[in-house]
Parts: C-alpha cells; structure tokens; sequence
C-alpha cells in the first residue's frame, strides 16, 4: 500500500468511527428539535424586534448573503457564522464585526450547534448542494425558519421532504431562486399572463456559462482548517476530494468551495448550479405549476478531459403535455442566442420575450423589432424576512414547494442523461422523434453540432452524445413510470448520521 493510499485510509477509517460514534447523540437532537418546534421566537418577536440570523456556509455565495442581512440591519442582526472552514468562517466574523458596531457573530462549525441555540430565529444558507435538504430539515425542526440556496436538493426525494417539514412545522422556507424577486421577469410573466405575445407553449432556458477544465482527477489533500467529515456530510466518504489539480490565482486549490458542482456526489452540472434560475423563470412564464410528465436528454462533457463527471453540453427537454421547455446548457465558447446567453426566451404566436438577466429583458414582435425593454430590481431576503413576520408561506416570492417544481425537472434531465447511451447524432435525433415534444428538435440540435464544432469537438468521429431515453413521470406520485433504474435515482443512500428522512419518515 502506497503512502498516500495508507494515509487515506486511516483518514477514512478515524472518520468513519468518529461518525458513527455521533450517531445516537445526532438522532436524539433530532427527534428534540422536532418535539420543541412548535415554539418559535420569530412569532413572539414584534415588528420593531430584530431577528436573529445563523448565516451557514460563507466562502463565496455566502458573502451574498451576509452582504443582503447587512443591508436590512434595522430588520436583522447576524449572531452566528458556521462554516467547516474555520479560517473562513473566523475571517467572516471579523469582517462583520466591523459593521456591527463591534459585535462580532460567534463562530461555529457544526450546524448542529445553529439548530441547539435557542436564540437563533432564521437560517440563511449557502453550502454544497447534498448538504441542502438535510440542513434545512434539521433547522425546520428545530423551530427556524430557513433560506436555503438553489438547488432545492441534491435529488428529488429530497426535494419533497423539505416540503413536507416546512408544512409539518409550519416553517417559512424560501428557495434562493432570487429572479423571483426581480420586477423585471415579474413583469414578464404578467406580460405572458396577459397575452401580449400571443399563445405561449414553448420555453426555453439558457446557461451558456463558459466553464474550464477543473484539472486531472486525484486524491488531493485537504487544507488542515477544513473539517472534511462535516464537509461530506450525507455523501460517502470516498478516498477522493473534490479538490482540482490547479490552482487559484491565490495558490490554493479551490475545489472543496466551488469545483465539487461538476461531481454527482456532491453537485448536479451547471443546470443544477446556474441553470436552476433559468428553469424556474421559464417554468413560471409557461403557467405550469404541476411536475413534468416526462423529460429526455443529450449532451456530453466535450473540448477537455477532467475530474468532473457532470456534462458540460446537455439539452434537456422537458415535457409538460401542451407545453415544452427546452433547456440548453454549454460549458464551451458559444455566441448568445436572440440576444441571450444566460436567460430565458418564451416563444408565443405574436412575438416572443428575452430576458438577458436577472433583471433585464424585452419583448420583441414576430419579425423580431423591439416593442418594449422590460427592467427592474428586487430584494429576495426582504421578501424572507416579510414572509417570517406574517407567518405567510404565501407571501414568499419562492416557497420551497415552488423550489421544489422547478428544481425537479434539472434533476429529471440529469437522470435521462446519466442513463443513456454513446450515440450518432442521427440516432439522437430519431430518438427525439420518437417522443412528443416541440416542432424544433431538429433546430436544437443542429445548433448544438455547430457550436461543437466551433468548439473543435468533431461528432461520430469517435466521439459522440450521451443521449438518454424519453423517461416517462408520473405528476402525482412523484415518480418515473415503468423505470426502476431511474427510480432508484430519486433519492440516495446516505452516510449517517447524516441522513435525510425517507418518504413519511419526517
């Protein structure tokens, strides 16, 4: 055995003892956070009282949040900063203290600790995606309320289970799918709703986000200030990091804060990370507030060679039965379509509507001439904070069940992906036309073989999609029809102690 094998594997063999040894103490914390949660300091506080935030998870997305409490000082204050990276989470509270007239936000580094302190009324969290659902069930029952960054879940199981506790426990919990909150794309949708650009039933989202290699695959170690069992949370704990081979204009590798997206361990592909934003959007525009009725998918991780696993290239088609949206996302140099490179573009019969942004778009005519530039701003925490003091799930502009619909057909899409098969792009689009869908998968595709091959990725010259099959969702239940493989991957197993509640288990 190799030095560097001996070494993980005692790392491995201490974590997994240290874990199961937190199993009993984790499960009764649990079931007392869930027997006490009927009581909330959020509700007894009155309006001129501040609220008392943990803010989870503050590397990078989490400054945003940090950043968005500061602003609303006179509504919150920030108590606690978690983060398994204590040099990170110190650095935090250090910075805000200068904000806070001095006060400085304890640090802790277990959740757990968040969830125990009475003190606490809400969460505010931006931590890797497998981590989302269990984090904001444990703070559901422990009587907090809870923002929780996009996606919903790391899978769709998950996804449902949020919703439920939130219901249970009467929480508020608010998906971070900010473009709800933007005026613009609320006015696009009214836009829509009132029929300015005729019959809408197509949609079609965009994540055309240049993504570079991530470097080789590796066991890479990991920085001493990091706890790594806490970090893994409810995924294995495998002998390889998330860490990439290069590194940061800093010198550090940088992997355990952003590059875990492009592994299906932890992340779900750039349509689980950016793309959620524009699936909900285009999702909300098409009126379709039910789950898909089916979803299929081609694509590949094309131009480079890495450590991720997740497609760089992937056209989802999801199927709402009149209606389709369309999802488009590529990793490689690409030009903008009408105008829009991460966006959404309804289609309808007298015009159709591009938003460039979170919050800039327009309406164009059939002949493609603007009619009208669509702008406007928003505050997605104030819409949490407003919803904590009415004890209003309706008044949140992203309710996590809302969340949860638009985050299941990203999940969906992955599923059909990662169940395919090595095809021609003849056979992709025989496939495509054996399912019911939108007039213009011919159009899709032929647009994705020439941005590839802008690219210099040459198709079925040994290289060729993945494509999956067209995998048919029941609305109802929740899910796939007739397809065991795809519904084993509706949830996950987990590592305890760090395990999400199955199906009537909340």
């Amino acid at each position: 055995m190799s030095d560097l094998s001996r070494r993980q594997f005692l790392t491995d063999s201490l974590l997994a003892a240290a874990a199961a040894a937190a199993a009993t103490s984790v499960g009764k914390a649990g079931s007392a956070w869930a027997a006490e949660s009927t009581a909330t300091s959020a509700v007894a506080k009155s309006p001129n009282e501040k609220l008392s935030f943990a803010i989870i998870g503050v590397h990078d997305r989490g400054k945003a949040h940090i950043g968005a409490i500061e602003k609303l000082h006179n509504e919150a204050d920030i108590a606690i900063i978690c983060d398994v990276d204590e040099a990170v989470g110190n650095a935090r509270c250090d910075e805000i203290a200068a904000k806070q007239d001095g006060r400085r936000p304890k640090y802790v580094k277990d959740m757990r600790q968040v969830f125990d302190d009475k003190s606490i009324d809400c969460v505010s969290a931006a931590v890797p995606n497998h981590w989302h659902s269990l984090l904001a069930i444990w703070a559901m029952q422990a009587g907090k309320d809870v923002y929780i960054e996009k996606p919903a879940s790391h899978n769709v199981s998950e996804g449902r289970r949020m919703v439920e506790t939130a219901r249970k426990y009467n929480r508020i919990c608010q998906l971070g799918t900010q473009c709800r909150s933007q005026a613009a794309n609320r006015k696009a949708v009214d836009m829509i709703n009132a029929g300015k650009i005729g019959e809408v039933k197509l949609a079609r989202g965009l994540c055309y986000k240049g993504r570079d290699s991530i470097g080789p695959a590796g066991d890479y170690p990991v920085p001493s200030n990091i706890d790594y069992n806490l970090w893994r949370g409810p995924a294995p704990m495998a002998s390889t990091s998330p860490y990439r081979g290069k590194s940061d204009k800093g010198g550090k590798s940088v992997g355990v804060h952003y590059d875990w997206h492009w592994n299906w361990l932890f992340g779900n592909g750039d349509i689980g990370n950016q793309g959620i934003h524009q699936m909900d959007i285009a999702r909300w525009g098409l009126g379709v507030e039910t789950q898909p009725q089916g979803v299929i998918t081609y694509g590949g991780r094309f131009g480079y060679e890495d450590a991720g696993n997740t497609p760089n290239t992937e056209v989802v088609v999801v199927d709402y039965g009149p209606k389709t949206l369309v999802f488009e996302v590529r990793g490689l140099k690409t030009p903008s379509l009408k105008g829009a490179k991460v966006g959404v573009i309804w289609e309808g019969t007298d015009g159709y509507i591009v938003m460039t942004g979170y919050s800039d778009g327009a309406q164009f005519d059939k002949e493609g001439k603007l009619v009208e530039a669509i702008k406007g701003g928003g505050d997605h925490h104030a819409n949490f904070i407003k919803a904590v003091r009415s004890r209003k799930k309706e008044d949140l502009n992203a309710d996590i069940e809302v969340g949860h619909l638009s985050t299941t057909p990203c999940h969906l899409g992955n599923i059909s992906y990662r169940l395919g098969s090595k095809m021609s792009t003849d056979d992709v689009l025989e496939r495509l036309k054996g399912v019911k869908m939108s007039d213009n998968a011919q159009e899709t595709l032929n647009r994705t073989v020439e941005h590839l091959s802008e690219n210099k990725v040459k198709l079925d010259g040994g290289t060729q999609f993945q494509c999956g099959e067209y995998l048919k969702f029941d609305p109802k239940t929740e899910k796939f029809v007739g397809n065991e493989k795809a519904n084993e991957m509706l949830t996950r197993e987990y590592r305890a102690p760090f395990t999400v509640p199955a199906e009537g288990k909340i």
